[in-house]
């Protein structure tokens, strides 16, 4: 008997710690409740235009690239021109993968937009929306966030195959050449943590 009390005790220990992992430590993963949640496209373009959210770049037309990111379409959150990923190419890029469900993302995202706003057009900042149900959560998140660089939808989980994604948040730098060159699997905990890694992948300083 007491060895069966002890049994269901771990269980529920066990069960009680599933997805509470702190930021800066291992990512979380989930698909978001399944099931994008409808929503009129015009209240999605109008929660992006209330957080600022620039608009999507345009993906050039290059030939594939090796190490270079998948030839996939995504969507861009909010309305806008889909984005072609193997087209981004030409700027130094960080693609952090993200969504409204991730608890340590939401301590990740002003980091980012921090980012985005201190290193200017020297470093382009993409952040996509993954595994996500509820896109106007993601908006609301990003605004709450300061978050202005572009977003990107992917509630299928396109990339997670190709990008190798195990749990968010997942941040992968691509250099100029467009080349896959390093991915970090932990939320950064500080600016300089992030800005670090920056020029540790891409040589380029804050």
């Amino acid at each position: 008997m007491r060895a069966r009390v002890l049994l269901v005790a771990l269980v529920l220990l066990l069960t009680g710690c599933a997805g509470s992992t702190p930021a800066g430590k291992k990512p979380t993963f989930g698909d978001g409740g399944g099931g994008t949640t409808t929503i009129d496209p015009s209240d999605l373009a109008a929660a992006k235009q209330r957080a600022g959210i620039e608009d999507c770049p345009t993906a050039e037309a290059t030939s594939p690239v090796e190490q270079g990111l998948p030839d996939l379409t995504l969507d861009c959150l909010g309305g806008g021109d889909p984005v072609r990923l193997s087209g981004l190419a030409g700027t130094p890029t960080v693609i952090n993968l993200w969504a409204s469900w991730c608890g340590p993302c939401r301590e990740e995202l002003p980091l980012l937009a921090k980012a985005h706003e201190e290193y200017g057009d020297r470093l382009r900042v993409i952040g996509v929306d993954f595994a996500d149900s509820a896109p106007d959560a993601a908006l609301e998140l990003a605004r709450l966030s300061g978050v202005t660089y572009p977003l990107l939808s992917d509630p299928d989980s396109t990339t997670k195959s190709p990008l190798k994604v195990v749990g968010l948040p997942q941040t992968v730098f691509v250099d100029q050449q467009g080349r896959m060159v390093a991915t970090e699997r932990i939320a950064f905990r500080s600016y300089a943590e992030l800005t670090a890694a920056i020029d540790r992948h891409l040589g380029v300083a804050p």
